[in-house]
């Protein structure tokens, strides 16, 4: 069986191609390469399943990431606990506001039960090749720093100065629902 704490399947497994042939369909060794060969294709679908998808869409995904169970769940609860599947959806977020907040509606229909788990972008000024991660925490003054939140409708970008050259945003938000 796989790790499922470092999710990778071994490379190593061969299966020589002549030994099929030769093998009688109803030999214990043929029930026996058929075992393994379904358990390394489940080996296979269980770790891709939890891998983290690199897909970074406009459209709402589960992307592979998988928290613990809700704590406020038990044995005693109507729900039981399980593992919690991660969503994500990409922001185009535009460009950036001359010191002001940027308020773009996310789309996602957002209540009491959901709880973001990462809320982070990037911004590029196309003109002059510079880029700047989001949220941005200046190492010149305060005033410098890009503020990034999420509410139930919106995503904020704050600035305090002006980066209107930077002219394409993306903001990415990870949320489990439960």
């Amino acid at each position: 069986m796989a790790n499922m704490d470092s999710p990778f399947i071994p490379t190593s497994n061969v299966w020589d191609v002549s030994q099929l042939y030769q093998t009688e369909v109803t030999s214990p060794a043929f029930k026996e390469l058929l075992v393994r060969l379904y358990q390394n294709v489940n080996n296979i679908a269980t770790l891709l399943n939890i891998k983290d998808t690199g897909i970074y869409s406009l459209s709402e995904f589960v992307n592979g990431q998988v928290y613990f169970p809700n704590p406020a769940l038990n044995s005693s609860s109507a729900q039981s606990p399980v593992v919690r599947q991660v969503f994500r959806t990409t922001i185009n977020s535009g460009a950036l506001p001359n010191a002001a907040t940027s308020t773009i509606a996310h789309g996602l229909a957002v209540n009491g039960s959901w709880t973001f788990t990462r809320i982070y972008g990037c911004a590029s000024n196309t003109t002059a090749m510079t880029y700047l991660p989001l949220p941005y925490a200046s190492t010149v003054a305060v005033a410098n720093n890009i503020q990034l939140s999420v509410d139930a409708t919106n995503v904020y970008i704050t600035t305090g100065i002006n980066y209107s050259a930077y002219n394409i945003s993306y903001v990415i938000l990870e949320y489990i629902k439960n």
